[in-house]
């Protein structure tokens, strides 16, 4: 038995004891009840704590100019994430975190196998609207990364539910134009650029996008348009990556 197998049988069996010491001296169930949610939010505590330190270091692994550091410190981070998971296997946000981790280092079938579990009904729930349409574009994006045709229109389905969640996304706007070009599709290839350009007008990669299907997408309510802070940062304005 491992020691975290053997910490668990520990705690069940101390929560097992104070039950029936309740019970046996007649302590009103609602006192039952408190000490429970204590627990509970403690251990809701410290997976947390574990999600946390995971984000920093995901964070730190992002900017380490250093590959060979940036692998270590992402290791780390799903290290960090899968402590969590252990915790609370509920949380979707330390699965996302898990699969964020898995990607940097190059593993991106594990990481969307991450990403699946915590779009599952299992863990969904845990996320709002706007978190959950967040990962089903990084599904769709780690689907359309591994090069299968065949997830073509299960990475379609995901951006078309992650806009319907999320309309300020132009990323996700950008992907499913590359998707719906992919397929043939050209007008609908052609709403969803011109989509994500009337979200970040400045978006280079859906006007080239626009220019390769011959469509004329220079127009002034996108050139003129009154820019404000967006959620991609200043990279995909010039690159769209």
């Amino acid at each position: 038995m491992s020691m975290k197998d053997d910490i668990l049988l520990q705690a069940g069996l101390i929560l097992f004891t104070v039950s029936m010491f309740l019970l046996m001296y007649g302590i009103p169930q609602k006192a039952f009840s408190k000490l429970r949610r204590i627990l509970i939010n403690r251990s809701d505590f410290r997976a947390k704590r574990h999600f946390i330190r995971g984000a920093q270091l995901l964070a730190q692994a992002r900017s380490a100019k250093d590959s060979s550091a940036a692998t270590t410190l992402a290791k780390s981070a799903a290290e960090e994430a899968d402590r969590a998971i252990a915790i609370d296997p509920k949380d979707a946000a330390a699965h996302i975190l898990k699969a964020l981790s898995l990607e940097l280092q190059g593993f991106k079938t594990s990481a969307l196998d991450s990403l699946d579990v915590a779009l599952s009904p299992f863990a969904a729930k845990s996320l709002s609207d706007r978190e959950r349409g967040d990962a089903l574009s990084k599904r769709a994006e780690l689907k359309l990364a591994l090069a299968r045709s065949e997830q073509v229109d299960s990475a379609v389905m995901d951006l078309v539910n992650s806009v319907k969640l999320r309309n300020d996304n132009p990323q996700a706007f950008y992907l499913l134009g590359e998707c719906y070009e992919t397929k043939g599709m050209v007008e609908e290839a052609r709403k969803a650029y011109e989509d994500a350009l009337k979200v970040e007008p400045r978006y280079i990669m859906p006007r080239e996008a626009l220019g390769r299907l011959g469509i004329d997408n220079v127009s002034p309510k996108f050139v003129l348009a009154d820019l404000q802070p967006y959620h991609l940062p200043p990279a995909y304005w010039v690159s769209g990556v």
